[in-house]
């Protein structure tokens, strides 16, 4: 088959998948069209935006700045989204007689189809006539608006060949359920950043956008921009940076495709014979306690390190908790107290206990005939959690109390947090047995259907709940504050917080456990729902 033959039938293959896939359904067709209308509409605000930064001081820096985030995305889109285009996956072609030359252009050809080729051509072609003047330099943005597609085109295929056995297994594509981490983290850094620009202005990026300028593919936009200014020589310097980045990008696919194509994997190769493993005690398990205490703790840890919606939901309260509190301190509109949030945050973990084991519960189900057994299961669960919440809970308001230079008030802040942990610890506890759900272990809910309003009521009830019964201390805090003298008497907040935090937790998984005992059938049938 010729080259040319090659790219038309690969054009033709990524139409057919889009078509047969919008066949389906007619909610599928809707939703891609309602898509679709939503994207062309945001570009072209964009688009007209980006014109009406003509003649602005700090255009050619906003330009730039743009191209090399839409490269960031175009990198990062096939690690969280990997199913999101099927001709990313080469390996399915590997039967086929074809050499990766002539299959790289083909399959770039195929990337150029679609919503996101389109929506950053609108934003390139808006950020090259936003810095453009003179007829060279429209002459340039020609050129420079195809290079940087192409780099940004040729990035994320690169990426996700050299990525590609990771992204058809089963751990890659659990690597999506962390996107919502890096979408919360990235909202919270892109708010920190515009209230920091809305301060010092835009002329604090122009040093970093004259370095931008130099990086591929927002030096195609800088060449656009040289060339408007006579600078011709530099500006052909940028633009063969370009060209040098999409023809250093083709080599490393091509590397990557002639390994996909010839290498063996693990499916070719036989399994090795598996050696001795000792069971020993070995590794940070041994400092566990001993006994059904340690081996549930145990459990609830493996599970936090290995299941992907266990770990997506960790790491996301872990980030949020100590993003809130220290970017509000940096901004110097933050109070000390923010620092509760990371308790508020990881006190969440509690809630659905059962619910996160899924269909595996019967066999924590087989070991609870009793009270006892249960309370012994609760409370390895909660000794497990309390392993992590407390040390980070601390390190969360020392970092925020340090910012803020407020250290007269780190005793009563402590003591706050771990009442309201201990208090959500306890509520978690026997919202988990009374509102239990199931989690799907594929895809990105997090709530199997028709028990959405199980979800709401467990975890808003229970932090209802727990700030209900943190009221004693919140108002001792408030007491102590407003009293003449009170500040000499605030350091024993943080005692008397953590004392009434573990009398809440114990007496939490007391009346939690006879329940638990009671409803084994019911939580069984619950969380294994999905």
């Amino acid at each position: 088959m010729s080259t040319t033959g090659l790219t038309a039938t690969v054009v033709r293959l990524k139409l057919s998948l889009l078509r047969n896939g919008l066949r389906q359904s007619a909610g599928r067709r809707a939703v891609y069209l309602t898509s679709v209308v939503v994207v062309i509409l945001f570009a072209a605000l964009q688009l007209i935006g980006l014109i009406a930064l003509r003649g602005s001081a700090h255009a050619t820096t906003i330009a730039v700045l743009l191209a090399e985030i839409l490269a960031l995305g175009w990198a990062v889109m096939p690690l969280f989204f990997p199913s999101g285009d099927e001709t990313l996956d080469p390996t399915r072609l590997v039967m086929l007689p074809l050499r990766p030359q002539p299959l790289i252009r083909a399959l770039l050809a195929a990337s150029l189809v679609g919503i996101g080729p389109l929506f950053t051509l609108c934003l390139l072609a808006g950020s090259v006539l936003a810095v453009a003047h003179g007829a060279a330099a429209y002459a340039t943005a020609v050129a420079a608006v195809v290079l940087a597609l192409l780099v940004c085109v040729a990035l994320a295929r690169a990426v996700a060949a050299a990525n590609v056995r990771l992204l058809t297994s089963r751990k890659g594509r659990d690597l999506a359920v962390l996107s919502g981490l890096v979408i919360a983290v990235g909202t919270q850094l892109v708010n920190f950043g515009a209230q920091r620009l809305g301060t010092a202005g835009l002329g604090q990026l122009d040093p970093v956008g004259n370095v931008l300028r130099w990086i591929p593919p927002a030096s195609a936009i800088g060449a656009v921009d040289s060339v408007g200014k006579g600078s011709y020589g530099t500006g052909l310097a940028q633009l063969a940076l370009s060209a040098a980045a999409v023809a250093g990008l083709g080599a490393l696919w091509s590397r990557s495709l002639t390994k996909l194509m010839t290498a063996p994997d693990e499916s070719t190769l036989q399994a090795a014979e598996p050696g001795p493993r000792e069971r020993g005690s070995a590794g940070p398990s041994r400092l566990l306690p001993q006994g059904r205490t340690g081996t549930v703790m145990e459990r609830s840890l493996r599970y936090v390190w290995r299941d992907p919606k266990t770990k997506a939901a960790w790491v996301t309260s872990l980030a949020i908790g100590l993003i809130v509190p220290v970017f509000n301190a940096l901004q110097g509109t933050g109070s000390l107290y923010f620092a509760c949030f990371a308790a508020g945050m990881l006190g969440i973990q509690m809630y659905n206990q059962f619910g996160q084991d899924t269909s595996a519960f019967w066999m924590v189900a087989m070991a609870i005939s009793s009270p006892r057994d249960a309370y012994a299961e609760l409370r390895g669960r909660a000794l497990a959690l309390l392993l992590i919440t407390l040390p980070y809970a601390t390190l969360v308001t020392v970092v925020t109390t340090a910012l803020l230079d407020d250290w007269p008030k780190l005793p009563e802040v402590l003591g706050l947090s771990f009442a309201l942990l201990g208090a959500m610890l306890a509520t978690g506890a026997w919202s988990s047995a009374r509102f239990p759900y199931s989690i799907p272990q594929e895809g990105y809910k997090n709530v199997a259907p028709g028990q959405a309003g199980l979800a709401w009521i467990s975890i808003l009830g229970g932090m209802v709940s727990a700030a209900l019964l943190s009221s004693p201390v919140i108002a001792a805090t408030i007491w102590l504050n407003v009293t003449a003298g009170g500040d000499r008497w605030s350091w024993l907040l943080l005692p008397a917080g953590a004392a009434y935090g573990a009398l809440l937790l114990l007496l939490g998984l007391r009346l939690a456990a006879p329940r638990t005992a009671k409803r084994l059938p019911e939580i069984l049938a619950a969380v294994s729902k999905g």
